[in-house]
């Protein structure tokens, strides 16, 4: 310390910056081994919605909170089934960015959303978890008449999908690619061709 380098103390970071960025770490090793399995990832998220439809059910209760995980999940699938870049907002400002054909002239341009599938499922599923931890306080079980709360989410849902599917008609695009036409290059032989 008599030399005036700095100490050891305030050359570390404190306790909690450590323990913050080693679950940082952990959480993000998680995430990326998960990326690949998509089918497990979605199957997990089913499960536990599920759980906790099963936790609503046998507590009777807490339907304000899955009113609102039914809406919050409603609008993610909504941004899952957009464009990123909306072709009705596009259609009267010429921009030089990428656009959906609207014209079998135009060229191919892949679909892009505007929330991707990774972070729909994460979103998804973070949004299970935290309406199972509501569930665990007594002051979010507010009485309500559910039946009426369902009704009016089904028109809501009814009413979003109808707009949505008017959307994907007007400017023809498809979000899912189960049935597009998929083009494969010439098969290798795997011989190579001496010169």
């Amino acid at each position: 310390m008599a030399d005036g380098g700095p100490t050891s103390s305030s050359s570390q970071p404190n306790f909690f910056v450590r323990g913050y960025r080693r679950y940082s770490n952990i959480h993000q090793k998680l995430l990326d081994n998960a990326t690949p399995h998509t089918g497990l990832r979605w199957t997990i998220a089913l499960v536990l919605g599920l759980l906790y439809l099963l936790r609503v059910y046998i507590l009777q209760g807490w339907y304000i909170v899955t009113y609102a995980l039914g809406i919050y999940l409603l609008n993610l699938f909504i941004a899952f089934l957009t464009p990123k870049i909306d072709p009705a907002m596009t259609e009267d400002i010429d921009e030089d960015g990428p656009s959906l054909p609207t014209k079998s002239s135009e060229e191919f341009r892949p679909f892009i959303r505007r929330l991707p599938e990774f972070k729909f499922w994460y979103s998804t599923f973070k949004a299970f978890l935290l309406a199972m931890f509501c569930t665990c306080f007594e002051a979010l079980n507010v009485p309500v008449f559910w039946p009426i709360l369902v009704m009016y989410f089904f028109v809501l849902f009814t009413i979003t999908m109808k707009r949505q599917i008017k959307h994907m008609i007007k400017y023809r695009y498809i979000p899912f690619t189960h049935g597009k036409t998929k083009y494969k290059g010439k098969e290798d032989s795997g011989h190579t061709v001496a010169q």
